[in-house]
């Protein structure tokens, strides 16, 4: 098989020798040939086959050169017909290069002339001895026979030769009819056209072959492609098929002439479809209803039927939208019903909407819009119908006459679309997006757009500069409230409960009506809030209300005056319920009306809270389209076309309130017992007591009770009530999580030793789960144990394929060794031994203990094998040992020698029989056997006969086993048996041997002999730790809960989907080799990270080295190690590769099925081969038909064009890949309209030369980029994707084998039962495979991988919330392409676009589910940097998620516990993560309040109480989820659950001291800062992380750069906040107290502050320390200026840190926050020993007076004196004066008042911050302090700050690196999980390479 296999890939790869030979040159391997020498302008090439015809003068160039050059000068001649100028791009150069080949085609003549006379006669004479030598005609009859007899004759490999000969035969026909006008019409060119005639009338071959197709050979029939002999794709095409009811076409209509007309040619005639996009969406449908007719298991008949309930499924499924959205509008369906339309209608309407959808570019995005316009078109199609006639659609012809689809509707919507997207950088309330877009199809008031549509309509209407065009039914304003907005209930909630704990611990928990009374008072609480959310409905919804529906705006109006007006009442009733309270003869009337109020109201929320959630009512909810129940819901909440229905089953509704309750019953018992309740006293106390002293000037806290004292008292708690619900949450749901994932049966195989164990049960469990057979055939029914044991056998066969595919695609990866793959392959189990074979590596060394367990045996025969039993697969290897045995022997020998045989056996078997075995053998022999029998298996192995030796080995292991194993009766026997005798004496006895010839045979005898003689134990193999975790997932998910699979004809058919920008395609040799600055290269570095694959990989290329070309061999082996690398990064070529293996399974599932094309029959005779299935044609037609694979390389053509080592390598996957498609967009200029470009969507294949083949070209409105790039990308490139479910992959994840087999079983699942509506997207889990590099690397793996199981599994059940998070997910294609995407695009808003259809997917009434017997690889960051980007960029996305409509809809309309789910796993994690820093800031602000103004010592000593518990409750917690302790929590379920609690308890251990604390600390920051900033300022991008092996040593420049504001800044902050705590706090505990209480947030300054130099490889060396304190001193002193980047100049990067404060609104509240900085100055100025005890305010204006003069003393000594050039000698006068001046005055106030040295600190410590918000000021009112002139002085004070942070920081790092060890410590706590692996990081930091390979 394996040489089967190699061949195949030769015989595939054969056209890539000559592009091979170069690829040793890296990056430089160019095309071989003309081709290649001459690359072809896209201009040419498209309307031309002058690529065609170059690839066969290349191919022909050996043969005959005259010929090739006839064929260069017609391809010249071709070039210049079509652009005589040479305007196009890159012609000129292309005629140039070409006439160059020409001319030296000449010379090659040696100065010979050259007769064009006779050209066209040798032509003709060369076509007619080509057609001979290559059998032309053969190939003709072929062709006919297979279209008569539908079945194939020739192989593979001579149909792709074929299909090569006639491309080039295709081209020589073309040259040849051009040279027939010029040639003797008497003579050869009568010749010629003849033969032109013959082959325009009959030879179909060679249209068929070259008319370029990509999967379903349409427009001409390939017989090299079994496709079309299906019978559903048969069934598909007829379906289609033009009939005499339609309208006529014209006559002069462009039909192939080899495909006829259908369906697809009325709609491209009547609407003026694109021919390409006509083409594209033909197949589409061909292949959506051929497979949807192969799922209904119908029998295939002579002549194939679509059936009519295939035809209503897709019918259905496509418009399901659009019925939905004419039902919300109540408007009628473009047919009158669904029992009007006939079959060919139901087809006509599909095929339009695919073809609406395929040419809408943008538009796309727009679902609803693509109803409008499919509304209209499909009436006019209707109306065309009824015609006799066709006639052009009245909405698609132009003024000039034409028919255009794209220019007529699709242009004049995108022109508006890219006008508004232009202000993209824009606030987003002042542009429209694509959901404004999309929502004004949302309102009947649509159809004033028109049909067709009026350009001067309102929808239309393009932005002028100053007016903008308005919103439309939501507006993005940048602020925080819309976190209250979207969420009120959850903050309503949380209010309420605070407010009635909190009068319950005032009121000691007494319950009682006084107390009763008081907690009604959270009655106005929730009315005034719920005023407040109203007011902000209607303040945020200003930029809309000039076009909102006017019935959206009276609802805001009535919603305000409603609120506003119930609160007023309420809050008045309950006032007089208070009057009362205090009155004692009082009625209690307004208490009475207040109960009956709010119980009224709470029983109707109650009510209808509850009404969607039983299943009786879903019928009448669904009724509230209707009249009757509008108003009532237009009240409740607004009424959009999203959003409906989000009600699940009430089991999954009372599973996750169960959940929530819990979550609720914890928090409020620990918030009422640990938090609220012990501030009551404190708090009662600080209120009673007397005016206190202050120490400062106080302004605002005198007579008011010490309110801002409670303020900081309670303020910390309450930061901490508000997000310790996350905690909860944390905690349960990874209970429920690991309980889940218990029953699911993960982690059961979760060892080598547990494979071992469970092997045996694997063969069943695969078959009943991963094959897919007739029931007839399987019974599964094991009563009878021969039934059992036969069974088990068949398991093992159907396993045994599959199995071995797997364990060659680890070989082939690199990941086990050649003698590990022969341990690991099963026996095919197929031959007549009567026992199941298993694996070697279970059965290895169990003979040779057998055989010491046989000679220590002093008992009975039933006690040795009970012995051995005791070891299942010892007596397997025993069994196997004896059958086999026997049946080798038996097929060696003949005549007397096979009685011997037959004579010993029965011996031996009967005394097994009667027990009594140990009497009859003389065990204690059994080595001499082995011995013997050893040598004869070792003979017997050869290829090449001995059958002499082979004999004599015979003869050897009868003697001894006669004469010394066998008992002396036995031997006595068997000496006097005559026949026996007889034929020993006369020398014949064994004298002839049969030498093996037989498989089976042979394949025994190799098995046998591996079993006698591996002596090592396997219980390591594989040795490989990805290769035994990839087999033990495999294994254990082989009994987890999966649908079953149906067979491959019958499965769901899927699209791989994967978007590509600029990444590393594969890596170049240059990459490779390039050593960085410590002299490392990235294979050295390989090679040391991964040494045993590395060892494979030599093996596997030393063992396919033969004699031959050694240039050739060399470039194939440098080939093949660019290969190697690349698939250990994360690279394209290692993601293509993984997808490629769908192709591979199905391809193997689908032969070992066996489906017969138009007979539906299968014989158990029939062995389970799978020798050359990767050759059948039915078998790669079948995967080809349920598998396509798109990469969307946007960028591809401009990378073609500008020869970007890319493109060479994109086109090099595309020739190893057949399946593989690649998208790109094709940009070109427009000659006729000048300046203006046009843009294409295409989709290339390789050809059967290699070369890139254009399949489809389709024209696009204009650049398809208005939005986010990587939506835009997969949008434009969806519509070549196939299939009803499509897989989104990144460009940086892997695929396995095995894996791959499981697909068939996925996709069963969106027909499985989930709840009350049928998934439309399938989780998928992930596995991590970037986590062996490094600890950083491990954390965020071990981070990544809790997220995608654990946390995924409970967002899908019981949360019923899991959104699409990124990928592998699969989607429902038809599901998601009918409502707009597996993305949103618009800009900056949908950044983290993946999301956002997880969103969609579920307003729209979609179900998303989680799966974890699959699993795909995924790369991820490994560097802290890297790291930093990519949660800045997610934070950042979920910044901007705050503000988007699509989380405001999800929060408003989920019921309350589900808004709870979605809240706190999607914007709400992050609000917590920035809730726990800001506790922080909280606590110490207040904390320094009380210290500043002395009351924490007056408190203290007055009450001698402060409240502690309390507030250590909420620091503890606070710090436990700082340190990431509550995000270690599932990663130590999923530990336990899949690695074991012991190992579980290691790898937690060991983190810690990796110090994964500090990286949770620092990452908390990160997600902090840019979630805030987002949503404060905007700015969120996509940032490229870069996804290469990371370990290299970062400059200290860097690293200040990336995290000074984000991290250094607020750092400081906070140490400057302790130090003033620690300096002016009193504590009641002392020192110890003050440590305890501020540990937390010292351990956040040093996370912050180091943690970039900690995980900073080579961070402490002395080395890089000095270089780094250079690089960051120019860095910091140099100059900016026009053009100079932030990474070269303090100035530009200080310039670049301030750009994201850009409105107005956004200074204002720059400016609040800076003004906390000059707290510092006004309390520390008070605490002056010069002050004393004076707290005039007159002390602070003077302060100031001294800052001023500092600035000035500042001022002077930075002056340059180049601006003063006649004033050096003065100036340095001056400053030596001030100089000694000042530090005069300061020794004399010294000495002579109260100033103090402490004082002079203290000052120092005062300013500092004042001077940075003075700073921060400075840069908010940039303009203003630019037009005073003090921008330059500024800009100095902030170069200074920066020096002295980067000193603060840099000095411990400066002190670290003198002491040698601590480098070394660093790097083992980087890298020890490399070590524990004997890696040798250290040595690739040192840069040590010269003593490694020594």
């Amino acid at each position: 098989m394996d040489r089967v296999y190699r061949n195949w890939k030769r015989l595939v790869r054969a056209t890539l020798d000559r592009e091979q030979l170069h690829a040793g040159r890296g990056h430089e391997r160019t095309s071989s040939g003309i081709a290649g020498t001459v690359p072809l302008p896209p201009s040419l090439g498209r309307a031309s086959n002058i690529e065609a015809i170059l690839q066969a003068a290349d191919e022909i160039q050996a043969e005959d050169p005259d010929v090739a050059r006839i064929l260069c000068e017609q391809a010249y001649g071709m070039a210049q017909n079509l652009d005589p100028n040479s305007e196009g791009r890159g012609v000129l150069q292309f005629k140039t290069g070409l006439m160059s080949v020409i001319k030296q085609k000449l010379a090659k003549r040696d100065g010979g002339r050259v007769d064009r006379n006779r050209d066209i006669e040798h032509f003709w004479e060369f076509y007619q001895l080509y057609k001979r030598r290559h059998r032309v005609d053969d190939i003709q009859r072929e062709e006919q026979r297979w279209r008569e007899s539908g079945t194939f004759s020739t192989s593979l490999g001579d149909a792709l030769g074929m299909k090569k000969v006639l491309t080039t035969l295709r081209a020589l026909v073309e040259v040849m009819e051009a040279l027939s006008k010029d040639a003797d019409p008497d003579g050869v060119g009568r010749l010629i056209k003849e033969e032109l005639r013959r082959i325009k009338n009959a030879d179909a071959a060679i249209s068929g072959e070259f008319t370029p197709y990509n999967i379903v050979p349409l427009e001409a029939p390939s017989f090299t492609n079994a496709i079309g002999i299906f019978p559903e794709v048969r069934g598909a095409i007829s379906a289609i098929r033009y009939t005499e009811l339609f309208p006529r076409l014209p006559s002069n209509s462009e039909i192939s002439a080899q495909r006829g007309l259908d369906m697809f040619d009325l709609l491209e005639y009547v609407f003026g479809f694109q021919k390409d996009n006509v083409r594209n969406q033909r197949e589409n449908v061909v292949l959506t209803i051929a497979n949807a007719q192969s799922r209904l298991s119908i029998p295939v008949q002579a002549d194939p039927k679509i059936d009519e309930k295939a035809i209503n499924v897709i019918f259905m499924k496509v418009l399901d939208n659009y019925i939905k959205w004419c039902k919300y509008l109540r408007i009628r369906l473009a047919w009158n019903s669904l029992q009007a339309i006939n079959r060919d209608r139901k087809l006509f309407f599909v095929s339009l909407y695919f073809l609406v959808w395929g040419e809408a570019a943008n538009v796309r995005f727009l679902p609803e819009c693509i109803c409008y316009i499919f509304h209209h078109m499909a009436k006019e199609l209707d109306a065309i119908l009824d015609h006799e006639e066709a006639n052009p659609a009245p909405s698609c012809i132009a003024e000039s006459g034409s028919v255009s689809f794209l220019e007529q509707i699709i242009c004049p919507i995108y022109d508006t679309m890219e006008a508004e997207a232009n202000n993209g950088k824009a606030a987003h309330s002042s542009w429209r997006n694509y959901d404004d877009f999309n929502e004004y199809f949302w309102s009947p008031a649509c159809f004033e757009l028109s049909w067709p549509m009026r350009r001067d309509s309102p929808f239309l209407l393009k932005p002028k500069k100053w007016e903008r065009t308005g919103k439309s039914t939501f507006v993005e304003h940048r602020t925080f409230l819309h976190l209250y907005q979207s969420f009120h209930r959850l903050w309503i909630f949380l209010v309420l409960m605070l407010q009635a704990l909190t009068i319950i611990a005032f009121r000691r928990g007494h319950i009682n009506l006084d107390t009763f009374k008081i907690l009604l008072s959270v009655g106005p609480t929730f009315a005034i809030m719920n005023f407040i959310e109203s007011c902000l409905d209607v303040l945020l919804m200003f930029g809309a209300y000039t076009t909102a529906r006017g019935m959206a705006i009276s609802r805001l109006v009535i919603r305000f005056f409603w609120c506003g007006l119930a609160a007023v009442f309420v809050t008045y009733v309950y006032v007089k319920v208070l009057e009362e309270r205090n009155d004692r003869n009082s009625n209690s009337f307004y208490f009475r009306i207040y109960i009956l109020v709010l119980g009224v109201y709470a029983a109707l929320r109650v009510i209808l809270g509850l009404f969607p959630k039983f299943p009786a009512c879903h019928a009448l909810s669904e009724m509230s389209d209707q009249s009757f129940f509008q108003f009532f819901k237009w009240i409740y909440q607004e009424r959009y076309y999203v959003g409906r229905g989000l009600y699940e089953s009430i089991t999954d509704y009372l599973r996750y309130v169960l959940f929530w309750l819990v979550i609720f019953l914890c928090k409020f018992t620990f918030a009422y017992f640990l938090q609220i309740r012990p501030l009551v006293s404190p708090t009662n106390t600080i209120l009673d007591l007397p005016n206190l002293p202050y120490s400062w000037h106080d302004l605002v806290s005198k007579n008011n009770n010490n309110v801002l004292t409670v303020a900081s008292l309670w303020a910390p708690v309450i930061a901490i009530y508000i997000m310790d619900i996350h905690i909860w949450y944390t905690l349960l749901s990874a209970i429920i999580g690991g309980v889940m994932g218990a029953r699911a049966r993960l982690g059961e195989i979760r060892s080598i030793e547990m494979l071992h164990k469970r092997f045996e049960s694997f063969p069943e469990a695969f078959a009943k789960n991963l094959v897919s057979l007739p029931r007839n055939r399987m019974p599964f029914d094991r009563e009878a144990p021969q039934v059992a044991q036969e069974m088990n056998k068949t398991y093992a066969a159907l396993f045994s394929p599959f199995w071995n595919e797997i364990i060659k695609s680890l070989r082939e990866e690199d990941y086990i060794s050649n003698r590990e793959m022969e341990l690991l392959l099963i026996p095919s189990n197929r031959g007549s031994l009567r026992l199941v074979q298993w694996p070697l590596f279970l059965l290895s060394s169990k003979i040779l203990l057998a055989i010491d367990l046989a000679i220590d045996c002093k008992d009975t025969q039933a006690d040795l094998w009970n012995r051995i039993c005791k070891d299942e697969y010892m007596a397997y290897a025993v069994q196997e040992c004896h059958y086999s045995i026997e049946k080798i022997l038996h097929s060696l020998v003949d005549g007397e020698g096979r009685l011997w045989v037959e004579r010993i056996y029965r011996e031996i078997n009967d005394s097994i029989s009667e027990g009594s075995l140990v009497i009859t053998l003389s065990l204690n022999k059994l080595p001499l056997v082995r011995k013997k029998l050893t040598a004869l298996l070792g003979l017997l192995r050869n290829e090449k006969p001995e059958e002499k030796g082979a004999a004599n080995a015979v003869y050897q292991l009868y003697d001894v086993v006669t004469h010394d194993l066998l008992s002396a009766d036995l031997r006595e026997q068997l000496d006097t048996w005559n026949i026996l005798a007889r034929a020993r004496n006369e020398g014949r006895l064994f004298s002839r041997i049969e030498w093996p010839k037989d498989p089976e045979i042979r394949e025994q005898v190799k098995r046998l002999y591996l079993l006698l003689t591996v002596k090592e134990s396997a219980a390591n193999i594989p040795k490989n730790l990805e290769a035994t975790r990839r087999m033990e997932f495999f294994t254990n998910s082989l009994f987890m809960d999966m649908p079953s699979a149906r067979p491959v004809c019958e499965m769901m058919p899927f699209s791989v989907f994967t978007p590509y920008y600029s990444e590393t395609v594969l890596y170049s040799s240059k990459d490779l080799r390039e050593e960085n600055e410590d002299g490392i290269s990235t294979i050295f570095y390989l090679q040391k990270i991964f040494p045993d694959e590395w060892q494979n990989y030599i093996e596997r290329v030393n063992e396919g080295k033969s004699a031959g070309n050694a240039e050739a061999q060399q470039s194939k082996s440098e080939l093949e190690l660019r290969f190697w690398a690349s698939y250990r990064g994360q690279t394209l070529a290692r993601t293509v590769r993984g997808m490629m293996y769908y192709r591979r399974a199905l391809m193997l599932q689908s032969y070992l099925e066996r489906r017969s094309l138009g007979v539906d029959e299968y014989s158990q005779t029939n062995p389970l081969k799978t020798e050359g299935f990767e050759l059948s044609r039915e078998a790669r037609a079948q995967a080809d038909i349920k598998f396509t694979y798109v990469v969307s390389c946007q960028i591809y053509g401009q990378q073609k064009q500008n020869g970007k080592p890319e493109a060479v390598d994109i086109a090099l996957l595309l020739q190893r890949n057949e399946a593989l498609r690649v998208a790109f967009i094709h940009m070109e200029e427009n000659v006729a309209a000048e300046g203006k470009r046009e843009f294409y969507s295409k989709l290339v294949k390789a050809d059967i030369n290699g070369k890139d083949q254009e399949v489809y070209s389709i024209k696009l409105p204009g650049n398809p980029k208005l939005g986010e790039g990587k939506p835009e990308n997969q949008n434009h490139a969806i519509i070549f994707t196939r299939g009803e479910a499509i897989q989104t992959i990144d460009m940086n994840q892997d695929n396995y084998f095995e894996e791959a087999t499981k697909m068939r079983n996925l996709l069963e699942e969106f027909q499985g039962n989930h709840g009350i509506r049928p998934p439309t997207i399938l989780g998928v889990r992930e596995h991590v495979f970037t986590g062996s590099v490094s600890s950083l690397a491990w954390f965020m793996s071990n981070q990544e991988t809790s997220f995608v199981t654990l946390a995924q599994r409970v967002l899908a059940n019981p949360l019923k919330v899991r959104m699409h998070y990124g990928h592998p997910d699969v989607f429902d294609r038809i599901f998601h392409i009918t409502r707009g995407g597996i993305s949103k695009a618009s800009r900056v808003i949908n950044i983290s676009e993946d999301i956002f259809a997880g969103f969609n997917s579920t307003l729209r009434q979609g179900n998303i589910t989680h799966h974890e017997y699959i699993q795909v690889g995924k790369g991820r960051d490994v560097g802290l940097n890297q790291i930093a980007l990519f949660e800045g960029k997610v934070a950042g996305g979920n910044g901007e998620q705050v503000l988007s409509r699509d989380v405001y809809r999800l929060g408003q309309l989920f019921d309350f516990f589900r808004m709870l789910s979605f809240f706190f796993t999607t914007v709400g994690y992050y609000v917590c993560t920035m809730m726990t820093v800001l506790t922080v800031y909280i606590f110490l602000y207040g904390r320094v309040y009380l210290a500043f103004s002395g009351l924490d010592e007056a408190i203290a000593k007055e009450a001698e109480m402060s409240g502690n518990t309390a507030l250590d409750a909420a620091l503890n917690a606070q710090f436990l989820v700082q340190i990431g302790v509550f995000t270690a929590v599932p990663m130590i379920m999923g530990f336990i659950l899949e690695l074991g609690l012991l190992k579980a308890v290691l790898s937690f251990i060991t983190m810690q001291l990796q110090l994964c604390s500090v990286f949770f600390t620092f990452s908390l920051g990160t997600r902090t800062h840019y979630f805030g900033r987002t949503i404060l300022h905007g700015g969120a991008k996509y940032r490229a992380t870069g996804r290469g092996f990371v370990v290299r040593h970062i400059k200290f420049a860097e690293n200040y750069r990336l995290y000074s504001r984000s991290h250094f800044v607020k750092a400081l902050e906070v140490a400057l906040l302790l130090t003033v705590y620690i300096a002016y706090g009193y504590t009641e505990g002392g020192d110890v107290s003050f440590v305890l209480l501020t540990l937390s947030s010292w351990f956040l300054v040093i996370s912050w502050l180091f943690a970039p130099y900690i995980f900073n490889p080579s961070g402490f060396e002395w080395q890089k320390t000095v270089g780094d304190f250079d690089d960051w001193t120019t860095w910091l002193l140099y100059k900016g200026g026009v053009g100079v980047k932030g990474d070269d100049s303090w100035e530009s990067w200080w310039e670049e840190e301030q750009m994201h404060i850009q409105t107005l609104r956004g200074r204002i509240l720059e400016t609040i926050l800076s003004l906390r900085f000059f707290m510092f100055q006004y309390g520390i100025v008070y605490k002056l020993h010069l002050t004393g005890k004076n707290t005039s305010l007159a002390i602070y204006g003077f302060s100031w007076v001294v800052l001023v003069g500092f600035v000035m003393l500042f001022k002077i000594f930075t002056y340059s004196p180049r601006k003063s050039n006649d004033f050096q000698l003065l100036m340095r006068f001056m400053q030596g004066v001030t100089s000694i001046g000042l530090l005069v005055a300061i020794s004399l106030v010294v000495a002579f008042t109260n100033l103090s040295i402490a004082d002079l600190f203290a000052s120092i410590l005062a300013f500092i911050p004042t001077g940075w918000a003075i700073l921060c000021l400075a840069v908010t009112w940039k303009k203003v302090v630019r037009s005073l002139g003090i921008w330059d002085s500024i800009r100095e004070i902030a170069r200074l700050y920066d020096a002295g942070m980067g000193l603060i920081i840099f000095a411990p790092v400066v002190v670290l690196s003198w002491f040698p060890f601590i480098s070394t410590f660093q790097t083992r706590l980087l890298f020890n999980q490399a070590f524990s692996r004997g890696l040798e990081i250290s040595l690739i930091l040192a840069g040590n390479k010269a003593n490694v390979e020594k």
